[in-house]
């Protein structure tokens, strides 16, 4: 049985799925009401135990959170989860509603009613990964230039959204025609996941699945496969992907190459250019990792920190200048409680310079690459003086 007003579908007498907009307080009153009056054993919604805790509590990102994100160099992943919950804030300012409402109100109303909830959605950042590793550079150029520029003058209801299967297919065909990388990830493989985990909790009685509205479809189509092939998916699924190679063959490849060359020099009595050769060395490497955390108004011992490290730590893969001047900002201009309230509920990107909690992040990143950028430079300056 199907409901499409309201984007409900019974599969069985014993599972009912919702689809849900994610910043709709229509959504979040359906949820309510469909826990008080079905009476479901067990609450399934679509988050993972990351996002329910940026849900449920909101005041938990702390220095210490934020210095275990530097140093698992997740800084540049959190950005960008973050860029893209402030699409959902915008969305949610006219609606009235904080993104992720409906599924705090179907964990609260559970809770409410002693009703088990099962969280059945695949980790935001694994997720994330998976997408960015998925996407062509000019999907990912997309991607960013609609999240940090871009501004969408079609104002589209999202009740009228949710109401609207058509036009909810044709947004996401849209979607998926800007990064088809990203669709492939963040649509059909967590259509796919969803599945396999409601598969997995189906047989604990009565159980309502809370999902946004763009996954019904897919996760009702992969439903209808067998049970042992939706879950036998859920492993390769779970997996974040192989880092790419070349990135880290470069990067070791350089300092080897680097000190072949100066060993060469040294040998051969070529002092000038030694000479030359360390001065491009310093100067690119610190001038860019500087420029890299000047664009994301570090301190001034922030831009000091990481110019300085960024020479030595291009010879070393398994560092980065970032992780260093993110972790001076973090200890010069500490980030206070309000700060990671403020950051979990920013509705503009551009306010991530402004707010301290985005400062650390964004100065992690932004130093990591122009590091990058600045050892790849130098590598192809001293080589062209070699070759000269």
């Amino acid at each position: 049985m199907s409901d499409e007003n309201n984007n409900i579908i019974e599969i069985d007498e014993n599972l009912r799925i919702l689809g849900t907009a994610h910043v709709s307080s229509e959504s979040v009153n359906l949820v309510r009401n469909q826990i008080k009056e079905w009476g479901p054993d067990l609450v399934a919604v679509e988050l993972c135990p990351s996002r329910m805790a940026a849900l449920t509590k909101p005041d938990s990102l702390d220095s210490e959170d934020l210095l275990k994100i530097i140093k698992e160099g997740r800084s540049a992943m959190i950005l960008l989860q973050s860029a893209l919950a402030t699409q959902q804030r915008r969305m949610g300012v006219s609606s009235g509603e904080k993104p992720g409402a409906e599924l705090l109100a179907a964990v609260n109303a559970a809770e409410d009613s002693k009703i088990p909830v099962e969280m059945i959605d695949r980790d935001v950042i694994v997720t994330l990964r998976r997408a960015w590793r998925k996407m062509r550079i000019i999907e990912k150029w997309r991607i960013l230039n609609a999240l940090l520029w871009e501004e969408d003058d079609d104002e589209v209801s999202i009740d009228e959204v949710l109401g609207d299967s058509d036009l909810l297919s044709s947004m996401m065909e849209e979607a998926r025609e800007i990064a088809p990388g990203a669709g492939e990830v963040l649509i059909d493989e967590r259509d796919s996941f969803l599945a396999g985990r409601i598969q997995q909790i189906r047989g604990r009685g009565k159980v309502l699945v809370v999902i946004g509205a763009g996954h019904l479809s897919g996760v009702v189509q992969n439903l209808g496969e067998s049970a042992m092939e939706t879950t036998s998916r859920l492993a390769e699924l779970s997996k974040e992907p192989p880092k790419a190679i070349w990135p880290r063959l470069l990067m070791a490849a350089i300092p080897v190459f680097l000190v072949a060359a100066v060993t060469w020099m040294w040998i051969n009595g070529e002092m000038e250019a030694l000479k030359q050769t360390a001065q491009t060395w310093l100067f690119l490497n610190a001038l860019l990792a500087g420029v890299g955390i000047l664009i994301a108004r570090g301190h001034p011992l922030s831009i000091l920190v990481g110019a300085i490290a960024s020479p030595i730590t291009s010879l070393n893969p398994t560092l980065a200048a970032g992780w260093f001047a993110g972790y001076t900002q973090l200890k010069v201009a500490s980030p206070t409680g309000k700060d990671a309230q403020d950051f979990l509920k920013l509705d503009q990107v551009s306010l991530f310079w402004k707010n301290r909690v985005g400062k650390v992040l964004m100065v992690t990143t932004l130093g990591n690459v122009g590091s990058m950028a600045g050892a790849w430079l130098a590598g192809g300056a001293i080589i062209g003086m070699l070759l000269g």
